[in-house]
């Protein structure tokens, strides 16, 4: 079947206890068993839940996986990944990330012992050069956040696979719809699903998708041991949000191409880090890497970050926040907001300058969106 289908119908089917068409939420925390030493699928919530063992079965189907794991929040699948890693592993991570992935792994994970390496992805030589026999993880965004930079998944996972390394891939910016890591050798695919997958800001959430067997049985245990796992209602319209991504998906990709096109040529911007513009130095990657180029990206200021602020003061229709993916447009400064957590020379030495805004851009007319853009630039 094709995407919009699985998005729709993989999953589940009419409930069986009535005909439901929808997913029931499933909103209890245990479960009768038919009789003593005969428990039924699903015995405790933190175990399984039919509610969410529909939204992680359709999103291993969109990812091209066999299993899908749920968790509470992004941060949840992360530091569930993570745990397994102790003193004397050596991972390594592309210099470029999100900073809330940065703190984790700096201030929980290496203080265990383990041996966090900030490494260029996009530098095929620096990946091989990085590698040691005690590397266990190499851990990737593409796109970045906020800069936009891509990594070539398939020679990575390649150099990768050639030392046994397991490589994981966030592809929340993109989503399966645009973006399928699996199909291009990455072992296992991270999700903030509190973005484009539910797309409409009023849940947080995060998932995993694998291919292997063993693989899932590993992360499959880690959610259960860990109690990281997903609520039923939050599976529910986390699942709900699933059936319009593929439309959703598109308006966000055409408005945020139309709204970069706009502002590269706009006398106060600086430049625009989006991967669609032929401008951007992977534009070549991204065609060939991705379908699409989704709805986040970033642009410089000229004037640094007063007249960065002042943009940021002057938009009405764009909200200030953090966050990203909804079907509403957000604008936010990464120095100062979602990657302020960062100590001031990561950011320097990522080029996460204060004069850096990224946008995500919703689903809204984009002519009333440019237009609110234009009018925040007279206060610039």
């Amino acid at each position: 079947m094709q995407f919009k289908t699985l998005a729709i119908h993989s999953g589940h089917g009419p409930d069986p206890a009535y005909g439901a068409v929808m997913q029931p939420i499933y909103q209890t925390s245990t479960f009768a068993f038919k009789g003593v030493n005969e428990p039924g699928p699903f015995d405790y919530s933190r175990s399984g839940n039919p509610t969410r063992k529909a939204l992680e079965d359709c999103l291993a189907a969109l990812e091209g996986g066999t299993h899908g794991f749920v968790f509470a929040t992004g941060m949840a699948a992360e530091s569930s990944l993570l745990l397994p890693y102790g003193a004397g592993d050596h991972l390594i991570v592309h210099d470029d990330l999100y900073g809330g992935t940065y703190r984790l792994l700096m201030d929980v994970v290496a203080k265990k012992g383990v041996d966090v390496e900030f490494v260029n992805l996009r530098e095929l030589d620096h990946v091989r050069a990085a590698i040691r026999p005690e590397t266990r993880l190499i851990w990737i965004e593409t796109p970045t956040n906020p800069l936009m930079n891509l990594v070539d998944l398939e020679a990575v996972t390649s150099i990768a696979r050639e030392h046994k390394v397991t490589t994981v891939c966030d592809n929340t910016f993109l989503s399966p719809y645009f973006q399928r890591p699996l199909d291009l050798g990455v072992d296992i695919v991270l999700h903030s699903t509190t973005k484009y997958i539910n797309g409409h800001s009023d849940v947080v959430g995060g998932a995993v998708v694998v291919k292997d067997e063993a693989m899932a049985e590993y992360v499959d245990f880690l959610l259960n041991a860990m109690g990281t796992c997903a609520g039923p209602q939050d599976c529910f319209l986390v699942l709900r949000g699933v059936k319009t991504l593929a439309l959703r998906m598109e308006e966000h990709n055409r408005n945020a191409l139309a709204i970069a096109q706009w502002l590269e040529n706009h006398p106060k911007v600086r430049s625009v880090l989006h991967p669609g513009l032929t401008s951007h130095p992977q534009h070549e990657l991204a065609q060939r890497q991705m379908t699409g180029y989704g709805g986040t990206f970033s642009f410089r200021m000229k004037g640094g970050e007063a007249e960065a602020f002042r943009l940021l003061s002057s938009v009405k229709l764009f909200t200030l926040a953090e966050s990203l993916g909804g079907v509403e447009s957000l604008i936010e400064h990464p120095w100062s907001m979602t990657h302020a957590s960062m100590p001031e020379e990561a950011r320097e030495k990522m080029t996460i300058t204060s004069d850096l805004i990224r946008i995500s851009v919703g689903i809204e007319d984009s002519r009333d969106l440019i237009a609110d853009l234009d009018q925040a630039f007279s206060a610039v």
